[in-house]
C-alpha cells in the first residue's frame, strides 16, 4: 500500500512545472479568508499572548502561499518543524494560533478496506465516481473522519484554551461523493490499466454536514466562522459567468496547476517514466471541458475554530 507520507509533497523548485509558479488557485484562497484570519487573531485573547504570539502554519508545500498571511501574523521567529499532521508536532499549550489551507482534504493513507484480499474492490476507478461500488464512498468517508478527528484531538493538546485556528480545505457541495468536484479527473486512461486498476487517490473532498459532524463528536472546539468560497479551475479565470471561450487556454491553466499538486503523488506509484505531459493534459482536459456548457468550479470550505476551556 502507499506510504502517503512519503509521496505527499507539491513539486519542488521554481520551474516551469513547479508549485511555487503554480499555485495560485490556492492563493485566491488564502487571499479571499484574509478577514477570517483578521478576525481569529483579534478574538484571541490579549492575556494569552502578553509573551508572544505562537503560530503554526501547516501544509505540505513551500513557495510564496507559505507566509502570504505573514503580515497579519508578524512572526518573529520561523522554524520548520518535520511530520505528519494527522500526528502530534508541538508541545501541550504551546501555540496561540494554527492555520493550515489545502491539506485537511488530503488523507493519511489510502481508505482501510479498498484493498480485499489483495483486490481492489474500486477496480477502474482511481477516486469515487458513480460506477463505484457503494462501499467505496463509505470507506473514503470512514477514512476522511478517523484522520481529521486525529488532527482535531492533537491540535486540541497543541493550542491553549481560547486559541484559534483557521483551516482551508477542498470539500464538496453535493451530498453525493461521486458528483463532486473532484471527480472529473477521475480518468488516467494513458497510463498502464493494470496500474491504475490498483491506484486509489488519498483524498477526499468532504461536505459541509460531514465536517461539522466530525467537530461536533470530537468536542474540543466551537466553530466561530465557516465560508464556502466557489472558484473556477483555470486559475486566471476571475468572471463570475459558467462561460467557457477559451478552451485551450484554460485546459493548459488546468493542467498546470494539476501537475504541480499530485505529479509526485503519481511519480510515487507508477514511476517518472510513466508520467508525462500528455497524462496531465488530459487531466486537464477532463477538468475544462466537464460539462462542455459550464466551468468547473473548485469548492473550499473556510473555518474558524476557537479551542474550548475543558479545564
Amino acid at each position: 500500500m502507499m506510504n502517503v507520507e512519503e509521496v505527499l509533497h507539491m513539486v519542488g523548485g521554481a520551474g516551469e512545472t513547479g508549485y511555487a509558479l503554480n499555485s495560485k488557485l490556492q492563493e485566491k484562497a488564502i487571499t479571499r479568508t484574509k478577514d477570517i484570519m483578521e478576525k481569529a487573531l483579534k478574538n484571541i485573547n490579549g492575556e494569552l499572548v502578553s509573551k508572544g504570539l505562537v503560530v503554526a502554519d501547516l501544509g505540505c508545500s513551500s513557495g510564496p502561499n507559505a507566509f502570504l498571511n505573514g503580515d497579519q501574523v508578524l512572526p518573529y521567529y520561523v522554524a520548520g518543524v518535520h511530520g505528519s499532521f494527522y500526528g502530534r508536532l508541538f508541545l501541550r499549550n504551546s501555540l496561540h494560533f494554527v492555520h493550515s489551507s489545502y491539506i485537511l482534504m488530503w488523507l493519511s493513507q489510502v481508505p482501510l478496506g479498498i484493498e480485499n484480499g489483495g483486490v481492489n474492490i474500486n477496480k477502474g476507478n482511481i477516486y469515487i465516481s458513480r460506477t463505484s461500488p457503494p462501499i467505496v464512498s463509505r470507506l473514503y468517508l470512514e477514512q476522511f473522519k478517523r484522520g481529521f478527528l486525529s488532527f482535531l484531538q492533537f491540535r486540541s493538546q497543541e493550542i491553549v484554551n481560547g486559541g484559534q485556528m483557521v483551516l482551508s480545505f477542498v470539500g464538496r457541495k453535493s451530498s453525493d461523493p461521486s458528483k463532486a468536484e473532484l471527480c472529473q479527473f477521475n480518468d488516467l486512461g494513458l497510463l498502464e490499466e493494470e496500474k491504475v486498476n490498483t491506484f486509489n487517490m488519498p483524498l477526499y473532498a468532504a461536505s459541509q454536514e460531514e465536517v461539522q459532524q466530525v467537530i461536533q463528536s470530537e468536542g474540543s472546539f466551537h466553530i466561530e466562522q465557516m465560508q464556502i468560497l466557489e472558484s473556477n479551475w483555470d486559475p486566471f479565470d476571475d468572471s463570475d459567468d459558467d462561460q467557457v471561450f477559451h478552451n485551450v487556454k484554460s485546459r493548459h491553466n488546468v493542467a498546470k496547476c494539476m501537475r504541480a499538486v499530485y505529479e509526485p503523488l503519481l511519480v510515487g506509484y507508477f514511476g517518472q517514466q510513466a508520467i508525462d505531459d500528455q497524462v496531465f493534459t488530459r487531466i486537464g482536459h477532463n477538468v475544462a471541458m466537464h460539462p462542455l456548457k459550464e466551468k468547473t468550479k473548485n469548492i473550499v470550505f473556510s473555518l474558524a475554530l476557537k479551542a474550548k476551556d475543558l479545564n
